[in-house]
């Protein structure tokens, strides 16, 4: 598959940092799979993670900053500048979303690692607690690949003792009746499947760093 249409990301909107200084913000950083590729905004998993959170009574503001395309280097390249954005009187927390495609180029698994841990280093040298939504290598690049790509975010969450989601599309990938046309990426069904299956971990990410429910 590929994940690598060109969406620029603009910075936080109005909407999304206007918002009760009571409420925490959530950013969820990534590639495609975060921006909603394909998608209306309000299908996108930001949108919909944000909307489930909300019904469960957490005042949470999940910011979308993905961009279709994006490596861990081209996330790392852009994360100073995204969190320079982000308003500075609330909590904030994220959720790290990148690396598929990095798989799907090839790039050394060793990069991967490092810019993912470069990522990680940056959030936390700021106080934002990170969620790992992990990624792994398709098979056909071979077995020592795989292996070398898919120890990455488990290691990470272990020596930064992270929250680790193994695998973002969990359950959907393969399953036409969860993709888009493409057959690479989620589409409104899709979002919703990964957003069930993420939606408890979330909830205890929010909770360990706490985010509760509005009394």
């Amino acid at each position: 598959m590929a994940l690598t249409t060109s969406q620029a990301f603009s910075g936080p909107s109005a909407d999304q940092t206007a918002s009760s200084s009571d409420e925490a913000v959530l950013l969820a950083f990534g590639d495609s799979l975060t921006a909603g590729f394909g998608l209306a905004e309000q299908d996108a998993f930001p949108a919909v993670l944000e909307a489930r959170l909300r019904g469960q009574g957490y005042p949470v503001r999940v910011i979308n900053a993905g961009v279709s395309g994006d490596t861990t280097a081209d996330g790392l390249d852009r994360l100073e500048w995204v969190l320079a954005g982000l308003p500075a009187d609330r909590k904030t927390l994220a959720i790290l979303e990148l690396g598929a495609n990095d798989a799907l180029r090839g790039v050394n698994p060793d990069i991967t690692r490092r810019n993912l841990t470069a990522m990680v280093e940056i959030f936390l040298e700021r106080d934002i607690p990170v969620f790992l939504a992990g990624m792994l290598a398709p098979l056909n690049l071979g077995r020592d690949f795989t292996a070398r790509f898919n120890a990455i975010f488990p290691d990470l969450a272990e020596s930064f003792d992270l929250p680790l989601y193994p695998f973002f599309l969990e359950g959907v990938v393969g399953n036409p009746a969860l993709n888009l046309g493409d057959g690479i990426h989620p589409n409104e069904q899709g979002i919703i499947a990964i957003t069930d299956n993420i939606l408890p971990l979330i909830v205890d990410f929010l909770r360990t760093h706490g985010v509760r429910p509005a009394p």
